[in-house]
Formats: C-alpha cells, sequence, structure tokens
C-alpha cells in the first residue's frame, strides 16, 4: 500500500471508531467530537478506561498493535460493566464491533473507579504474559533479535551452532512493512509449518536512525534474501514457490565486502575493490578448496590432522590412486601447518577458470565468470546514473522489476524490443537507482551461496548487525564438550582475536545473587 492509500485507510479507521463508540465517550463524561479526531481521541480512550496515556504509542507500533487492540477492547467493555467471559470473548472474536452493540443497545453505565486488579490468578497471569510479550516483541523488532548460525558460509569467524544477538539499532531498525503477523516468530508457525503473516497490507520501507552512519566494507550482515521464495510449505505441491514480503524472506548471514558505488572484481579467488586488494579484519579467515597431493609410500593420517588442526569441513573427496585428497576448506594458515607434515607434496588451491553456466552459473547468468575469477561489477548507489544498454540490462533489470518501483510507487513494467529498451511505456537509454546495494559474501569462499550466484542486496533487506554470541554449540560435540565455552560471551567484530566474556559474567551474576541476600536481609532487620 502507497502511502496515499495508508492515509485513507485510517481515515476509515477514524470513522469506525467514531460510530462505534461516540456514546461511551459522553456517558464516560466526554464530549462526543472528541472520539472523532485522530490520535486525540486514542488518548482521551486512555482516560476513560483509566490506562496510561503511554500506550497510545503501542496502538502505531506495528506488530505490537496488533496485541494492544484486543486488550482495548477488552478494557473499554469493562469499564462499562461488561466483564463477563462471554463479553470478553465476544469483543475479541468480533475485532472490536461487539462495542457496536453495546454502544447502541445497552444501557451504559460507565464505572468511573472500577479495579484494575485482575479478578482471577489466571487473568493475572494472561496480563503479565501479554505484557512481557508485548516488550519482547518491541525489543526483537526494534532493538535485539536472537539468531543461530545455520551454514559453514562464515566459518572460523562464525560457526555453525553459535548463537547470535544482531542488533537493529547499528544501521537502525527497519519498521515491520509486513502489519499482520504472529509477534517473536518470522515466516512460518512453528510446528505447524504454516505461514505466520498476512501479505497484505504491507507498509512502505522506513528505517530509524541508526548509531553508525552507513554498513562498512567487511561488516559481517543479516539480511532478507532477496531471492527467496517458499519451496517446502503452504503451497500446493508440485507449484512454483511463493514470494513472500521483504520483511518475511529468509534471513541470510553473509560479510559485505562492497559497498554502494564500488567496483567488484575477482581474480584467482582474491577481491579487488575498486582496483585493490579488499583487506579483511584480523578475525577474517578466508577459506578455499584444496588439494593435498601426499607420498602414498609415506604412513600419515589425513583424518588425524583435520582432527588437530580443527578443520571443520573435511575430506571432499580421495583420488582413485590415493594420492591425492579433497579439502572442502582450508584458511590460509592451516595450509602452511598441512605442508609441514612429513609426506605431504604440495598442497594446492583450487581455483576455476572455466566459466561456470547452467543451474550453477553466476550472476547475472549470461557472462563467462566463475566463483573465482568475477567481474568487474558496479555495486549500485543511490541516486546514481548508469547506461541501460542490451549488456547492461541483465545486471540491473532484476533491480528495476523487483526491488524498485516507480514514481507513483508502483511496479516498473520493462520491456525489450529488439535493440529498444521501454521502461513504463517510455524508450530509455539509462537508469537512475531508488535505493543503495550491497555485494555480500560469505569468508569460506568455495562453500558459500552468495551474491555471486544471485546478485545484489538492496538497503531495505538489511536486517541487523551481528554483535555478540552468548551460546555456541558443537553438533558434534557431547555433554560438556557440547559447548564451545571459549566462544560464549564473545563479540563478533572488533579488533585482535574473539576473547571469552563469561567469567566476568558469572562474577557479575553471582556478586548481584549475593548482594541481593545481603539486602533481603538487612531490610528484614529494618522492618523488625
Amino acid at each position: 500500500m502507497a502511502l496515499f492509500q495508508w492515509f485513507v485507510f485510517f481515515l476509515i479507521i477514524q470513522v469506525v471508531h467514531f460510530l462505534g463508540t461516540w456514546k461511551l465517550y459522553e456517558a464516560a463524561g466526554r464530549k462526543k467530537w472528541e472520539a472523532a479526531i485522530p490520535v486525540y481521541n486514542a488518548i482521551i480512550l486512555m482516560k476513560i478506561i483509566r490506562r496510561p496515556t503511554w500506550w497510545t504509542l503501542l496502538l502505531f507500533i506495528p506488530i505490537i498493535n496488533l496485541i494492544m487492540f484486543p486488550v482495548i477492547w477488552v478494557e473499554t467493555l469493562r469499564s462499562f460493566g461488561k466483564r463477563s467471559q462471554l463479553d470478553t470473548l465476544l469483543g475479541i472474536i468480533t475485532c472490536g464491533l461487539y462495542i457496536y452493540y453495546v454502544n447502541y443497545t445497552q444501557k451504559l453505565a460507565y464505572q468511573k473507579d472500577r479495579s484494575l486488579q485482575p479478578a482471577t490468578k489466571t487473568a493475572d497471569t494472561i496480563s503479565s504474559l501479554l505484557f512481557a510479550i508485548i516488550v519482547a516483541t518491541f525489543v526483537h523488532t526494534y532493538f535485539v533479535q536472537p539468531y543461530t548460525i545455520p551454514t559453514s558460509s562464515l566459518e572460523k569467524s562464525l560457526l555453525i551452532g553459535d548463537f547470535l544477538f544482531v542488533s537493529k539499532v547499528n544501521y537502525g531498525a527497519r519498521v515491520p512493512m509486513t502489519t499482520v503477523a504472529l509477534p517473536m516468530v518470522h515466516d512460518t508457525i512453528p510446528f505447524l509449518k504454516r505461514k505466520s503473516y498476512l501479505s497484505f497490507p504491507q507498509l512502505p520501507y522506513f528505517r530509524l536512525p541508526g548509531i553508525e552512519d552507513k554498513i562498512k566494507r567487511t561488516d559481517i550482515v543479516v539480511f532478507n534474501w532477496p531471492v527467496d521464495t517458499v519451496h517446502y510449505f503452504f503451497e500446493p505441491k508440485g507449484k512454483p514457490g511463493v514470494i513472500k514480503p521483504i520483511d518475511k524472506e529468509s534471513n541470510y548471514v553473509k560479510r559485505c565486502v562492497a559497498i554502494p558505488g564500488d567496483s567488484l572484481s575477482i581474480k584467482e579467488g582474491i577481491i579487488y575493490i575498486n582496483g585493490k586488494v579488499l583487506e579483511l579484519p584480523e578475525r577474517a579467515k578466508p577459506q578455499f578448496s584444496y588439494k593435498i597431493v601426499r607420498d602414498i609410500n609415506t604412513p600419515i593420517d589425513i583424518n588425524a590432522i583435520i582432527k588437530e588442526l580443527d578443520i571443520t569441513d573435511g575430506i571432499n573427496y580421495v583420488s582413485p590412486q590415493q594420492d591425492t585428497v579433497g579439502i572442502a576448506a582450508l584458511t590460509s594458515e592451516n595450509v602452511e601447518k598441512i605442508k609441514k607434515y612429513p609426506g605431504i607434496k604440495a598442497v594446492i588451491r583450487n581455483i576455476s577458470n572455466i566459466p561456470e553456466n547452467g543451474i550453477y552459473s553466476v550472476f547475472p547468468h549470461n557472462v563467462d565468470w566463475n566463483r573465482d575469477n568475477y567481474g568487474p561489477i558496479y555495486i549500485p548507489e543511490k541516486g546514481k546514473t548508469v547506461a541501460l544498454t542490451l549488456e547492461s540490462l541483465p545486471f540491473y533489470q532484476r533491480i528495476i522489476t523487483s526491488y524498485e518501483k516507480d514514481d507513483n510507487g508502483n511496479p516498473n513494467e520493462l520491456k525489450v524490443t529488439g535493440n529498444e529498451i521501454r521502461l513504463n511505456g517510455k524508450v530509455v537509454n539509462s537508469y537512475t537507482f531508488k535505493q543503495n546495494y550491497y555485494w555480500m559474501m560469505g569468508d569460506n569462499r568455495h562453500n558459500s551461496e552468495d551474491s555471486r550466484y544471485w546478485g545484489y542486496v538492496p538497503e531495505d533487506h538489511i536486517v541487523g548487525k551481528p554483535v555478540f554470541i552468548w551460546m555456541s554449540l558443537d553438533p558434534n560435540g557431547k555433554g560438556l564438550n557440547k559447548v564451545r565455552w571459549d566462544r560464549v560471551f564473545t563479540t563478533v567484530s572488533g579488533e585482535g582475536q574473539p576473547q571469552s566474556h563469561f567469567k566476568i559474567f558469572l562474577i557479575l551474576l553471582a556478586a548481584y545473587f549475593v548482594g541481593e541476600y545481603f539486602w533481603k536481609k538487612r531490610k528484614a532487620k529494618t522492618d523488625i
């Protein structure tokens, strides 16, 4: 929905509210016109139901307002004596329209001094639970979101089994575009395998100010996967996947290696930005697949080496002659260590020099590039204009048709006839970008589905920045060794190697409980 459509929708809601509550306002000693003034009517309603004025703000926060509306409906009914379980049920299942019935057919007796305390223990539990859900949803949506690392694409920096806190405030929290959704779940309802949201209505993209000016090169970033479609639930079997709303597309985590305005190229697996080798932070450990050539006459246990060097992605293949072993991912540090083992003749990085075509071809799928030799490619910047030709169109076609809209907020219509490119009916030879784009890649270069295969990440797909690992579980560990203790309570970014702050956390936690014990003991003596 465009902003104008949302404005009209908002006015309709105000009319619905006025028609259904004006008599309630009068019965509570207010003027009936107060039920018709947008926002002001909500403030007055909070006074009528004797709830804090700041609750009004919660009515305008997407997702949270879905929890608040039923609360307000029930509180309104109770303020006029409708306290039975049936009244509560009717108020909720009719989406508040039961208030119309009360407003026009019932004798209105406003209970100015009604008790705000829950009548039963069950009601008290429900009230506490709703408050907890609202607070958790607010924090989850606008401040910090938990995230789990499912793949090895950022191996060594982030491991499979890492549990992260992803900051929304670093780049600015994105206001949810999907307005009707279950709180604190992503695109599916747990266990039911059903979508957790309605695709309509959608809010326009808007991002709050962040504490960082912009995404920097080499930042690790969580984003919505731009080419996501649903292939495994809530669509008929055998039919194509469903295109999901932007903020409900699958969450991915990669390293941003190029920012808007950059020119990126990859030569022999090395990333170049604007003609210079990309400098990675110390914590980043790029990995490539290698073949290890060994002397078959010298006893050597490759599996033992893999275990000793903590190589996560192990043997890929063994040649029929047994003299060559393929390893899926090695850092340059491990390569140097392996070379020193007796019986190792050579450790050779696998570099592709042939075009990747077919189903696994690289973006934009019409070039003779591959994962190790790629580009140059321009990373679009907001406000910048590029020439639009038949040769350049494949790079920007998805941007124009899927990520950006025309001046009226409608999807762009792109048509190519012969050598002529028409955009929304007009012949064009250039295009000006309306938002920034980024290039995301995994450190595990030969085991990462990233921008090399599906292209640019739009700014409106950015979710946040991983800042903290609060737990790390080794999928292959057992017992206490299941926990990677050296990774618990470590930061994701920063200088030097990560250091666990878990001991400091335990000390502070112990100090808290000891302090609370002595405070209660002292308070007990004072009360006596």
